[in-house]
């Protein structure tokens, strides 16, 4: 049986939505995951300088490939961001908030603001780490 425990020695993250850590004991299998952006099926870029909607189709993204390992968004243990416009980013995060905590997301996380992605017209690129 899987058993995660979160470690958070202070309480500001909790606005955030993320752990300081995670702990975990007894889990069988771990999934690496590839950082997704919002692209389509072919590898394009989709929802052109919308951030938040860049973030949702990443997750929706994200979601399909752990949905393919048989897992969801509550596996995720480690969640990285990376993206090309921290305000922006800050101002989208009640648009996919709520969305990952529904899914009883909150992992460990860190939020980095990078000079570009694989394509220019991509603002985040969204990792994941999940257990099960």
């Amino acid at each position: 049986m899987i058993e995660t425990k979160e470690i958070n020695p202070w309480k500001w993250q909790d606005q955030f939505g993320f752990s300081q850590a995670i702990e975990v004991q007894g889990g069988k299998r771990v999934v690496y995951c590839s950082g997704q952006t919002s692209v389509d099926e072919r590898g394009v870029p989709v929802h052109i300088g919308d951030m938040a909607k860049q973030i949702n189709k990443a997750l929706d993204n994200l979601e399909t490939v752990l949905k393919h390992t048989g897992m969801k968004l509550t596996n995720i243990v480690r969640l990285n961001y990376y993206t090309t416009n921290m305000a922006a980013f800050l101002q989208a995060a009640p648009a996919f908030g709520p969305r990952v905590a529904m899914a009883g997301c909150k992992p460990s996380s860190t939020l980095l603001a990078v000079s570009g992605l694989f394509h220019p017209d991509l603002m985040i690129e969204i990792e994941a780490t999940a257990i099960e």
